[in-house]
């Protein structure tokens, strides 16, 4: 009574035989049905976010300049006048610095008029067309800048002192919209303006703002080598398939060439810091000499250093070699779990293709909340005010500045030159502007939500499809006919309350991470080392629990496909299944992690060599149809490949890891169900029986028999 208590009862009792288990469980009910409402409830706030924005919202307002009226050039009436001319852009160089433009919407405090084309050639009134009208001067010149509705008999001088047409005209470039002129223009003499600093200025800006020009060459590059892409992704999906379908054949040697292989880096590292140490030695070079200096790699020239590495590597091929001899038999029971993964999805190749359907559904939750975000950050009615150039003048002092103005009744004639009602910024006022902050917090919280719940969908639905697998007697015999298909359906039926919890919890934390990273951005440069230790330390618990809870939620999704509970009860239940077996649990892990992450270098690597030697045209005699093309960037076309690559294999290597974990604990459940007689037989492969030397003791001729 009083003995000690078995270690096994710490974590839970073991799995019981149940006589009418026989895979995923089929006549199931709803579970957590008040975070399932919970979350709908949300989802219809977060439809009623995104509608209020799209209402209030302008999101032209990005994508399109604004002249001084507030239109936009290059759609409406301005639709074939796509760019935005600044009269005096050089004001907005002197007046501020070029990240405050940018951020303000490329906003001058000079008249902007839409055109149709950027200057070309440089030009400047001349004194003796100061008498003439605009019409002879512009007009007739084909020198469309002037602002609209400026008539063609008025005098030059007078549309100059008004600022309603340009005193000046430089070569120009359009860049995100905009006429910015070119570095090497001659610029005319201005007033209080040096042509060092013009020059200065113009050359940085266009330094910061010649997208426009890389985004015309990028597009070339792709439209010259986008079908070579294509081939490209092609064959990373090939590969990936071929590796992880071929896995049952060579699952066991690749492992211990893999293992070999990091033996042989870690004895290779040991010679390496024993010549190291040995040399350093005899010379005597001691780390008594060099002292404390910043100068890190001076440390390699001290014996110590060498020593320290040898100790280090040494104890690593140690522990690596003492777990090869003791923990040989549940290595051979990982690499059984790996064949029999691949032959389940050998078997269900539609698991394959189901992370296009959770890309294609996070799309739509990254589009919707990017839309919704920007329509939200636009919204808002613009605002016009009264401005002048030089309010000191004669005239101007009865002029209410910066008071409200109609953009469509422009001042004529004025008393105070220069005088223009211009376009201010958006209004804050209103409900959705007061509100703005609280309604972004919102749809941040759903961008996290909606993505964790997508991903827990696709894990959710591949565990009941691989687990209906593993709980047929007969394989193939006795798999649904639709495994992928039952599996979504149940899931989304049963289920979707208990998936919105767990992705609950898991947003929360990655919201509390992203609240410390912002505060930590901000503070920056402002704490103490202690201060800044202590924050660290904070992101690294926040980045462990965050770790920790994806991979309990993970477990949690498998137990609920097979078993149909709610989330807590899951999580529990796969927990202690889990701790009752953690060596195992440790092996299979570090197994799997070592062969998908071989398998990604293979299907990364091989597609990036292939891409660099045949964009780079390093491969010939291949033909005149699969020439490489000619590029302006041939990195440009290969980093695309090896990052669809990475894309393509995670996806694929993600369903197979799936796989082994829902076969791991299924088969663990097995173990602990099931003694393999002829009542309670095991449903695992003949090769982890083997491996485990146990049998089923079916008579000759049973309908069970494997």
């Amino acid at each position: 009574m009083g003995g000690k208590q078995d270690q096994n009862e710490v974590y839970g009792k073991p799995a019981k035989y149940d006589p009418s288990f026989q895979g995923p469980i089929k006549n199931r009910s709803c579970t957590d049905i008040i975070c399932c409402v919970l979350f709908f409830l949300f989802i219809l706030g977060y439809i009623a976010v995104g509608l209020v924005a799209w209402v209030y919202g302008d999101p032209q307002q990005v994508l399109y300049p604004r002249n001084s009226t507030g239109a936009y050039c290059g759609i409406g009436e301005n639709k074939d006048k796509p760019y935005l001319l600044y009269f005096n852009i050089f004001s907005c160089v002197l007046t501020t610095n070029i990240i405050t433009i940018t951020q303000n919407g490329l906003a001058c405090p000079t008249p902007q008029v839409c055109v149709s084309s950027c200057p070309e050639v440089p030009w400047t009134v001349e004194t003796d067309q100061l008498s003439q009208s605009v019409g002879q001067v512009f007009y007739a010149a084909n020198r469309n800048f002037c602002l609209p509705g400026v008539p063609g008999d008025m005098q030059v001088l007078q549309s100059l002192r008004q600022e309603l047409c340009p005193s000046f005209l430089l070569p120009s470039a359009p860049a995100l919209g905009r006429c910015f002129p070119w570095s090497n223009s001659t610029v005319p003499e201005l007033p209080g303006i040096s042509n060092t600093s013009i020059a200065q200025g113009i050359s940085g800006l266009l330094d910061s703002l010649n997208a426009r020009d890389i985004s015309v060459k990028i597009f070339e590059d792709f439209a010259q080598s986008w079908y070579w892409i294509l081939i490209a992704l092609g064959v990373a999906l090939v590969l990936s398939l071929l590796f992880i379908l071929l896995l049952r054949l060579v699952a066991g040697p690749l492992v211990l060439v893999l293992i070999i292989g990091v033996l042989g880096v870690l004895a290779y590292g040991i010679y390496h810091s024993w010549e190291e140490y040995r040399v350093l030695r005899d010379k005597g070079a001691s780390i008594s000499q060099l002292g404390f200096t910043t100068n890190l790699s001076a440390y390699s020239s001290v014996q110590e250093t060498w020593l320290a590495a040898l100790i280090v590597l040494a104890v690593l091929e140690g522990i690596l070699l003492l777990m090869l001899i003791f923990l040989r038999q549940r290595i051979r029971i990982a690499i059984a779990l790996l064949e029999e993964a691949s032959r389940a999805v050998g078997q269900m190749m539609s698991t394959m293709f189901y992370p296009l359907f959770t890309f294609v559904l996070l799309l739509v939750c990254i589009a919707y909340w990017g839309m919704t975000a920007l329509y939200l950050a636009t919204s808002g009615q613009p605002q016009y005010v009264f401005w002048a150039p030089n309010v000191s003048l004669s005239g101007c002092e009865n002029v209410p500045m910066n008071t409200s103005c109609n953009p469509v009744d422009q001042p004529v004639n004025s008393s105070c030159p220069g005088l223009m009602c211009v376009f201010q910024g958006y209004l804050s006022t209103g409900l959705v502007q007061r509100s703005l902050f609280n309604l972004q917090i919102y749809g941040v919280l759903g961008l996290f939500w909606t993505i964790n719940w997508v991903l827990a969908l696709g894990q959710c639905v591949l565990a009941g499809a691989f687990a209906s697998f593993y709980w047929a007697f007969h394989k193939p015999q006795d798999i649904p006919t639709f495994p992928l298909s039952s599996a979504f359906t149940r899931t989304l039926r049963y289920h979707t309350g208990s998936l919105a919890f767990g992705a609950l919890i898991l947003t929360l934390v990655q919201i509390a991470r992203v609240i410390l990273e912002y505060i930590d951005n901000k503070l920056r440069g402002t704490q103490n080392p202690m201060a800044r230790c202590i924050m660290c330390c904070f992101k690294c618990c926040l980045w462990c629990l965050e770790k920790f809870i994806k991979f309990l939620n993970r477990n949690a999704y498998i137990m609920i496909a097979i078993y149909g509970k709610n989330f807590c009860v899951s999580a529990k239940n796969a927990f202690m299944l889990l701790m009752r077996n953690i060596v195992r649990v440790v092996v299979l892990d570090k197994v799997t992690d070592l062969l998908l992450f071989f398998g990604k270098l293979l299907v990364v690597g091989g597609v990036g060599v292939l891409s660099f030697f045949f964009f780079t045209g390093r491969i010939q005699g291949l033909g005149k149809d699969i020439e490489s093309p000619q590029l302006n960037y041939y990195w440009l076309p290969m980093m695309t490949s090896i990052l669809g690559a990475y894309v393509i294999a995670n996806g694929f290597f993600s369903v197979f890891g799936m796989c082994v974990d829902t076969l791991f604990l299924c088969f663990l459940e097995d173990l602990e169900r099931n003694d393999g007689s002829v009542d309670r037989p095991y449903y695992m492969s003949k090769a982890l029986l083997k491996i485990l030397g146990k049998k089923n003791e079916v008579p000759p001729g049973d309908k069970r028999k494997k």
